[in-house]
């Protein structure tokens, strides 16, 4: 069905609507991830309160990653079905029921469900916004339009270790009230995105999904796409990286002399860099027209970095190498959610199913990532061979994306 004049004009440049819902899409992605890493941030508390062993600790830190991957490709193609703008209200809904649920939880099982279902929800706003970018935004901005979203999810995940473990939740009585409350301020928000989204629709066009193709055959036509695949094998060492240094380096820092104060100062330091690379580095290349080149550069870096902070001794020239990782992985994440919109056989009817594949099969390494890292620690007594392997994981990402630059 072919599109109207209006809307082409919205893909040319976007209406107010579409800029609103964006920017109401970066703080929905904030909801999400402090929700998500709220548990993280109180788990020492969580072990204790629960009474639960190091293993369901480990399951409960990693159960949202795993979520992604049974359930990625549906929630993608399903988003593609209803659009991004429905995909991102359904997921801050459901998130802001799960983390109140969490506020309750009595027992390790019920905290898992409660976990389960958040991720449930994270996929619904993980997938959501690229469609969204991808239908309302012109192909040109859409890294821009991306790094937008995800200076949310990094602040999101920011506010969650310094702000609502040190200061909201002891101010809250403790992490009970803390999860409570911050549920009920996620769903007062997805109200407000709800009526939000009735608004735009009114004011402005919406895009038309009533030839779309079904779910199955988009899944296919993605998943036969070579260049898809070469995004695959880049989302999965982005994940493996970010969820095993991100998980491990606080515990790295400090078995090497580090105070707990710096250790944490050295983490933050690398959220930080994240948030420079996404909303640096990346509109760089897109107003450079590169890219498709920037992945294996950025897959260089992180590689080099991670292999460094495997061998530094001196806090100091970790921290150094720790910003240099930061910035190769907060120039991929925008990336991997803008490139697929211009590849051959995807563009922006499948972007929702493209990237919920990508993301399907990249938190496999989002949960073996830190699992592997805590391995090899409890085997050789040393976290080198799992940052070695985390550094090792990096080169295979300059190997796919520089097949994908010349696939362009």
């Amino acid at each position: 069905m072919a599109v109207s004049t209006q809307d082409d004009q919205q893909r040319t440049t976007p209406g107010r609507a579409s800029v609103a819902l964006l920017g109401l899409g970066a703080l929905a992605y904030g909801c999400l991830l402090f929700a998500w890493f709220s548990l993280p941030a109180y788990l020492p508390t969580l072990q204790t309160d629960l009474s639960l062993t190091n293993t369901e600790a480990g399951v409960l830190a990693g159960a949202v990653p795993l979520t992604y991957v049974p359930i990625g490709l549906f929630s993608g193609a399903l988003t593609d079905r209803v659009g991004g703008e429905r995909a991102v209200g359904a997921g801050v809904t459901l998130v802001g029921i799960a983390h109140l649920a969490r506020s309750t939880a009595p027992d390790f099982p019920t905290m898992l469900l409660a976990t389960l279902l958040l991720g449930v929800g994270g996929t619904g706003i993980t997938f959501g916004l690229p469609k969204l970018v991808a239908d309302r935004f012109p192909e040109r901005l859409v890294s821009s339009a991306s790094a937008v979203y995800l200076v949310g999810s990094t602040l999101g995940t920011a506010a969650a270790f310094g702000l609502g473990r040190p200061t909201i939740g002891p101010a809250l009585g403790g992490w009970r009230p803390f999860f409570g409350a911050t549920g009920v301020a996620v769903l007062a928000f997805a109200a407000g995105w709800w009526v939000a989204l009735a608004l735009a629709e009114r004011v402005g066009p919406v895009p038309d999904r009533t030839s779309r193709e079904s779910s199955l055959a988009a899944l296919r036509a993605v998943a036969r796409t070579p260049a898809v695949a070469l995004l695959v094998v880049v989302g999965f060492v982005y994940l493996f990286v970010v969820h095993g240094l991100q998980g491990w380096l606080t515990a790295v820092l400090e078995s090497r002399g580090a105070s707990p104060t710096l250790a944490a100062r050295v983490t933050t330091l690398l959220v930080v860099a994240q948030l420079a690379g996404t909303v640096t580095l990346a509109p760089l290349a897109e107003r450079l027209d590169r890219r498709r080149a920037a992945v294996p550069v950025a897959g260089l870096v992180l590689a080099a970095g991670t292999a460094g902070v495997a061998l530094a001794v001196d806090p100091l020239v970790a921290a150094v190498l720790v910003a240099g990782v930061g910035l190769g992985l907060g120039t991929i994440s925008p990336l991997l959610r803008a490139l697929p919109v211009e590849l051959e056989g995807v563009g922006a009817e499948r972007t929702g199913t493209a990237v919920g594949l990508v993301f399907a099969v990249g938190e496999i390494g989002g949960f073996a990532g830190p699992a592997l890292v805590g391995t090899l620690r409890d085997a050789t007594d040393s976290f080198v061979p799992g940052l070695g392997l985390l550094a090792a994981a990096g080169l295979l990402a300059v190997g796919a994306g520089g097949a994908l630059a010349r696939r362009g």
